[in-house]
């Protein structure tokens, strides 16, 4: 991954310019990424330590919670830095290297809420062969293989952008480094780079949200297919409504972000949307698992006593 210009550092502008704003930000996403590395860390820590919680529902869980661990901590510290920062400088190895997180964590979390809806799939429509077919081979092997197909979807964006010339402005209208707003910074031909940020990415993204879809629909079709009542219909959805919100969440700001034509790319809306999903919605992950779950709110009183 080599630089083939003399870029040393790019400038990240950050989410606003007014000084006086900038304290009382710093405040306001300190706390939402305390809540957030807490939170996620207090989920990740009662699925290990819970043997009833041994289950492929929470072995996805814990994976998810890791996951927004990390995501909030590739951009967070940064931005935060920042705030007090004059120059608020970051190298082009630094850049690339955020870039290539981002996109790591981001796509694998989105594969990951495409294995979460499928393992809600088997649970309510193949209950009789659930633990045979959600075995822990297999669990495993889905989960190392949304990890590994999420790391090099980012390598091959972090390979690519390397290997761009960047001419006139180095300053980033972003609090993060991202392929689109180094694109808007590249000179020459970004055709390839914008192909593959749309079809690549797109296919990433959009690819486990429609199988997403897919498993909430044949999960109510076959629903309605065995039983006409709407209250047991609504008891066997209630255990999805935690993930289905989570989906929400997720894919909201990215489809709003990434699917938008080029023409009606806001710099500004980008950078509201991407605070929802790398800021926000890893925080309120926890929240939305914790109180909607009751399996999980027993034990982290378990855990509350053994502490």
């Amino acid at each position: 991954m080599l630089n083939q210009t003399s870029v040393t550092a790019f400038l990240l502008l950050g989410v606003t310019d007014i000084q006086a704003l900038q304290p009382y930000l710093f405040v306001v996403f300190l706390a939402i990424y305390m809540v957030s590395v807490v939170g996620n860390g207090a989920v990740f820590l009662v699925v290990v330590s819970d043997p009833r919680l041994h289950l492929p529902m929470y072995f996805f869980l814990g994976n998810l919670s890791c996951l927004d661990i990390c995501y909030s901590t590739v951009t967070l510290p940064k931005m935060l830095e920042n705030f007090f920062s004059t120059h608020k400088a970051i190298s082009f190895l630094g850049c690339i290297s955020q870039l290539h997180f981002f996109h790591f964590l981001g796509s694998t979390e989105a594969m990951l809420l495409a294995v979460m809806a499928f393992d809600r799939f088997v649970a309510i429509c193949r209950p009789l062969h659930y633990s045979v077919i959600m075995n822990y081979q297999l669990c495993t092997r889905m989960a190392v293989t949304v990890w590994t197909i999420g790391f090099f979807h980012a390598l091959l964006h972090s390979m690519m952008t390397s290997r761009l010339n960047f001419c006139g402005s180095h300053q980033i209208h972003h609090f993060f480094c991202d392929v689109k707003p180094l694109l808007e910074l590249a000179c020459g031909n970004t055709e390839l780079n914008q192909w593959l940020l749309n079809m690549v990415t797109g296919t990433i993204a959009m690819g486990p949200f429609f199988l997403t879809l897919l498993s909430y629909f044949t999960i109510i079709i076959s629903l309605f297919s065995k039983t006409h009542s709407c209250s047991a219909l609504r008891k066997a959805l209630s255990t999805c409504a935690s993930h289905f919100m989570v989906v929400i969440l997720f894919y909201a700001p990215v489809i709003f972000i990434y699917i938008r034509p080029v023409s009606s790319s806001s710099m500004d809306q980008d950078q509201v949307a991407a605070i929802m999903y790398t800021v926000v919605t890893p925080m309120l992950n926890p929240l939305i698992y914790t109180l909607r779950n009751k399996d999980v709110k027993e034990a982290s009183k378990w855990l509350k006593q053994i502490i």
